[in-house]
């Protein structure tokens, strides 16, 4: 009995428990406060949460395929460490791809040959024929390094591997001036001087006016895929403040041109005074006046004193109208060289005279000035990027064209200070160039006694070294790095038909213009503009016939 008694009190205890309690409404309530008489739940109230936002996340959205045969220099652009990068295009929602010309960051291969190469231009036709392995205009086959071979197998198709050979990049050069004739194609970037760069319908990427829109070797690389990912990669590529960069800026390039023998004197400047002052420019003028630095070497200085010119003086004392100086306005002079024979021949007043022409117009000179230190003395200019010291000297006098101490003069070559000054100029990241006013030739080729001096001043860090005194041109080689040209011929000079030992000359109406190409502080190529002299004044362009003939003969007696 008294058992029955418990489990009944514990079963009302336990069913009173779970019996619900009434909760006020809203309205029973003010401003959130309960009535008096409530009970307060005895379960955890909600709490409503603020919104906030989320922390940024590390992990990129963006899922990046660059494929193999995108070049290496453009893949380094790229953020690869900030994005999450796959392995194949189907993993992607973004990758890099070739596009439309116009389309994306430009990047520029070069049909090249070796320097002695007499083929100047080839159609696109040839190269795609070439490419295949189908017979044309190529006598020789193509070379390219596995890099640039995947990037033409997209431009041009599969490829010929009978005609198409790869070849390790660290090799090619060697390999294709072993194998001449042969052809390679390189990025822009991997030119140098001993390549000669092929025009390919009338377009070269070293001149200044190349278009890459039109050129065929043009690889145009873009993004594909989803617009958040591309936004989100141009948005990081700004944020490190750069944006994907063509292998060719066209504002880090530089074109020079060097010029032989200019002497306004006899013949010449009497043709100038019967036809006008620019008439020796009318073929070669724009060639000139386009570059962006114009070398001239002026071996005669002005004077107002100077008599009437005849084309039949028998002497060798020169000087020249101050009114010929137009000559030289015509075709956009930057550079005098002062090496000249005929400096002083009119006396000092004349070379001082001169001077002073050249400082009123701005133009850089050097080789000659008031004094020996200032004739020693490196002259510098800058362009695009590209640092230049053109130093020069001469060594043949007559001694009395020499400056003194004292005295104002041509500079006379003291070989180991002029190494000692190419070194320290090279050391400061100056592009040298040397000249001389060497002994006098008239033939091709280069005697011991030459090619040591001009050596001297590669091997002490000149990049060009470059011969003003020869009236006939001359043999060329590369050496130590270097580009030396031992002599370019005369470019105004009346120089038509010279006779030594009775025996004619027919070297000295043919000349050379040397167009040199840097690019980021390098020099990265030469072309060899070639002319004929007519009348006694005018330089023309060679024609094709002639030129192929001039250039087999400089190229033998070059070694080549």
């Amino acid at each position: 009995m008294r058992r029955a008694m418990i489990f009944l009190l514990l079963l009302t205890i336990f069913l009173y428990g779970c019996m619900s309690i009434e909760q006020p409404s809203p309205s029973e309530t003010q401003g959130g406060v309960l009535p008096p008489d409530s009970t307060p739940t005895p379960f955890q109230p909600l709490v409503m949460l603020q919104e906030t936002s989320s922390p940024p996340t590390t992990e990129s959205p963006v899922h990046l395929w660059v494929p193999d045969f995108v070049p290496q220099g453009l893949r380094q652009q790229i953020p690869l460490e900030a994005l999450d990068m796959v392995a194949s295009k189907t993993e992607a929602s973004v990758w890099m791809t070739l596009g439309q010309a116009g389309q994306g960051v430009p990047w520029v291969y070069v049909l090249v040959a070796p320097f002695p190469t007499i083929s100047d231009e080839v159609a696109f036709q040839a190269v795609e024929r070439a490419w295949r392995g189908e017979e044309g205009e190529f006598e020789g086959p193509i070379f390219v390094s596995p890099e640039t071979f995947e990037v033409m197998q997209q431009l041009l198709g599969p490829a010929n591997l009978e005609h198409v050979q790869v070849v390790d990049g660290a090799v090619l050069l060697g390999t294709v001036w072993a194998q001449r004739p042969a052809f390679a194609i390189v990025p822009f970037e991997a030119l140098e001087p001993r390549w000669k760069v092929l025009k390919i319908d009338g377009q070269s990427p070293i001149d200044k006016h190349f278009d890459p829109q039109a050129y065929p070797l043009t690889a145009w690389f873009t993004w594909e895929g989803s617009e958040a990912g591309i936004s989100e990669i141009k948005a990081r590529l700004e944020a490190m403040g750069s944006e994907l960069k063509s292998n060719r800026e066209a504002d880090k390039l530089t074109v020079l041109v060097m010029t032989g023998v200019t002497a306004l004197v006899r013949a010449t400047a009497a043709k100038m005074e019967e036809k006008g002052m620019t008439y020796p420019a009318q073929d070669v003028g724009g060639l000139l006046q386009d570059a962006d630095l114009t070398h001239i070497s002026n071996e005669v200085s002005f004077s107002p004193k100077c008599p009437p010119p005849n084309p039949n003086q028998t002497t060798l004392i020169f000087c020249s109208d101050p009114r010929y100086i137009e000559l030289l306005d015509y075709v956009g002079t930057d550079i005098l060289e002062l090496t000249g024979n005929h400096g002083v021949d009119w006396g000092r007043d004349a070379l001082l005279y001169s001077l002073d022409l050249y400082r009123q117009r701005g133009w850089a000179f050097y080789a000659a000035g008031e004094n020996e230190a200032q004739a020693k003395a490196a002259v510098t200019l800058e362009h695009n990027g590209n640092r230049f010291a053109f130093i020069g000297c001469n060594p043949a006098g007559p001694a009395f064209i020499w400056a003194t101490p004292d005295l104002p003069g041509v500079a006379n070559c003291d070989y180991p200070w002029m190494e000692s000054e190419i070194r320290r100029l090279a050391a400061e990241g100056y592009l040298v160039i040397a000249t001389f006013q060497y002994f006098e030739s008239y033939r091709p080729d280069v005697l011991p006694y030459e090619q040591q001096d001009f050596r001297r001043l590669a091997e002490a860090g000149a990049v060009i070294v470059s011969g003003s005194q020869a009236h006939h041109p001359m043999a060329m080689e590369f050496y130590n790095g270097s580009f030396i040209h031992y002599g370019l011929g005369n470019l105004f000079f009346d120089q038509m038909h010279v006779y030594v030992n009775d025996r004619l000359i027919e070297g000295t109406r043919k000349g050379f213009i040397d167009q040199h190409v840097f690019y980021k502080g390098r020099h990265i190529s030469t072309v060899l503009i070639t002319t004929m002299l007519e009348d006694y004044a005018r330089p023309r362009f060679m024609t094709p016939e002639e030129r192929a003939a001039f250039l087999t003969q400089m190229f033998s007696v070059s070694g080549w």
